[in-house]
């Protein structure tokens, strides 16, 4: 993109090694792109990221640190917002690799494509042996589309926000979801509401390392509950009336049982005819039902209470 100003924004909350390993393999893209930055939000109480980044600052790299201590990853997400100076703001997580070429890939793919933003795949590394429970639900492989798919949300792990755009509709991260998660599918629904398009690059991929502390079942399980929490609370969140809150909440809690319901006789089949991918997959789907029931009736998951 001939004469934009690029950010790329990454976000940390109290893992200096992963960003100790992520941000030199960002630079490394950084310095090849005329006019880009990388700008590190350290979303920590204490300035605990500082060090990592003032280490490449010495050696001249192109990185800028801000402290946002107000919890919470909306608080974070609008920082990166406000300083991002120019065109284009590229949204990583802490503990995200690039792949090869990832950045000039996202932003030819913006400017062949225009519109709100890219969205690329982000790719699960797992540490360690996999338990077979999970690797039979394949939990953490995600979605892919066709390059150049408009998607209707997205999240923030890999994405490219075209910011005249951002700026131009007023959007924001919405502290309604500052403890609970999901302001980043608000943020991306809201944008794509106001006429925003986000589209699909799938050559531009990065990679999730995933410890194995995470990858158990009960992270599976509580992860499952949080997303159908958060996609039922998004929707009755940004609703514009009374009555249309409540029959989002007559939906949600009307797809959760649904969900609940297959779920529990997949799970059930699976365990029956020893197939742990439908026994896996089933129990997920009635966590993630249950998160949506929950939300229609007003629960919340705060999954980022610190």
């Amino acid at each position: 993109m001939t004469d934009a100003r690029i950010t790329v924004g990454i976000l940390t909350f109290r893992r200096p090694e992963g960003l100790a390993s992520t941000l030199p393999r960002v630079l490394e893209q950084v310095v090849d792109v005329p006019g880009a930055e990388v700008l590190v939000v350290d979303n920590d109480s204490v300035p605990s990221a500082r060090p990592v980044v003032d280490a490449l600052r010495a050696q001249g790299a192109p990185v800028r640190y801000v402290h946002e201590p107000e919890p919470g990853i909306v608080a974070g997400r609008n920082r990166a917002l406000d300083e991002a100076p120019g065109d284009v703001l590229v949204f990583l997580d802490d503990d995200e690799l690039p792949a090869p070429g990832w950045l000039r890939t996202m932003l030819d793919a913006h400017e062949r494509y225009g519109g709100a933003g890219v969205v690329g795949p982000v790719l699960g590394e797992i540490e360690g042996e996999l338990d077979p429970w999970i690797a039979a639900g394949r939990f953490f492989e995600r979605k892919r589309y066709p390059t150049g798919t408009v998607l209707p949300l997205a999240g923030t792990g890999n994405l490219l926000l075209d910011l005249p755009t951002v700026r131009r509709h007023g959007i924001r991260f919405d502290d309604a979801f500052r403890v609970s998660g999901g302001s980043d599918t608000a943020f991306t629904r809201e944008l794509t509401a106001a006429g925003g398009q986000l589209f699909w690059c799938d050559e531009a991929p990065v990679f999730d390392v995933v410890p194995t502390e995470r990858a158990t079942r009960r992270w599976v399980v509580r992860r499952a509950f949080r997303s159908g929490n958060s996609r039922v609370r998004v929707v009755v969140h940004q609703a514009t009336s009374v009555p249309a809150q409540l029959r989002h909440r007559v939906r949600g809690a009307s797809a959760g049982a649904v969900r609940i319901g297959g779920g529990a006789l997949r799970a059930t089949l699976g365990t029956v005819a020893r197939r742990p991918d439908h026994q896996a997959r089933g129990v997920r789907t009635v966590a993630r039902g249950a998160g949506m029931v929950a939300a229609a009736f007003g629960g919340v998951y705060e999954e980022y209470r610190r």
